[in-house]
């Protein structure tokens, strides 16, 4: 595809929401990617932040950044599901694309004991190498974590003091897990979640208590699509362009205006992510 320079608005600054996470690269979007990231801009989501998983989908990641200069950006680390593809050698491939101007972070990393897809060990190793390259580069962390605080916590507490920003992303846990993160001077990244009346209740009640500067929001499309959208979709497809609706669930349960949750949640995303319009 040819380079698509999509500049925003205001040369200075962007001016609508920021998707710090979606995850542009799966397959459900190789039909339509463009017109997801065009539908997203026209629904004010001024940037995206591109999740990479593995090896591969990071490389993407990149690729798919390169064509969109300011409006997408990428992360590029492998996820706990993903851990045992971890390789020591993997750290000189990663430090390649964690030097490109558009990637942006160390990650999806983390540990999900919920599925296990991965044995937890080895998924603590690949978490603990993935800390070190973020502390070498200094860069930001994204950080996935379900089911597993009791070990997941006193990984990055061991490590915090040498690291830059670290946001623990799509958080679903409980009020000891926040206060926990919050402590450790995290980020926390909320998604359609708090949207799903089954699972997410205990986030509405939550969201309340993280500060002003430490909260960031975000689709994880596909994944995720927020149950209590207006109409009723055809697909349990998520899209970026559903985040304003994940923006005013949050500004309501923190009793804020969405003018404010909007204005906050993107300075912040660009202070993590060191975002600026080029």
């Amino acid at each position: 595809m040819e380079n698509i320079n999509l500049t925003q608005k205001n040369q200075n600054a962007f001016t609508g929401y920021i998707d710090i996470g979606a995850n542009l690269t799966h397959e459900q979007f190789n039909s339509d990617r463009e017109t997801v990231i065009e539908s997203a801009i026209k629904a004010d989501v001024s940037a995206m932040v591109v999740t990479g998983s593995t090896l591969a989908e990071s490389e993407k990641a990149l690729m798919l950044a390169k064509q969109y200069p300011n409006c997408l950006y990428a992360t590029a680390g492998i996820h706990p599901h993903h851990a045992d593809e971890w390789q020591d050698d993997f750290r000189y491939e990663f430090k390649r694309l964690l030097t490109q101007d558009e990637v942006k972070a160390v990650g999806e990393t983390g540990l999900d004991f919920f599925r296990n897809l991965c044995p937890q060990a080895t998924q603590e190793k690949a978490f603990e190498a993935q800390i070190e390259l973020a502390i070498e580069l200094q860069m930001p962390m994204f950080l996935h974590q379900r089911e597993a605080h009791h070990r997941f916590q006193p990984i990055l507490k061991n490590a915090r003091d040498k690291l830059t920003n670290v946001v623990v992303h799509c958080f679903t846990d409980n009020q000891k897990a926040l206060y926990d993160y919050l402590d450790l001077d995290c980020h926390i990244g909320i998604t359609g979640w708090i949207c799903d009346e089954r699972r997410g209740q205990h986030l509405t009640q939550l969201v309340a208590n993280i500060p002003d500067n430490r909260l960031l929001i975000e689709t994880d499309a596909p994944y995720l699509l927020p149950r209590d959208l207006p109409q009723a979709k055809k697909t349990r497809r998520n899209l970026p362009q559903y985040l304003p609706h994940i923006a005013e669930k949050v500004a309501q349960y923190r009793e804020q205006t969405t003018e404010h949750l909007q204005t906050i949640t993107t300075d912040n995303a660009c202070r993590f992510f060191n975002l600026f319009v080029r």
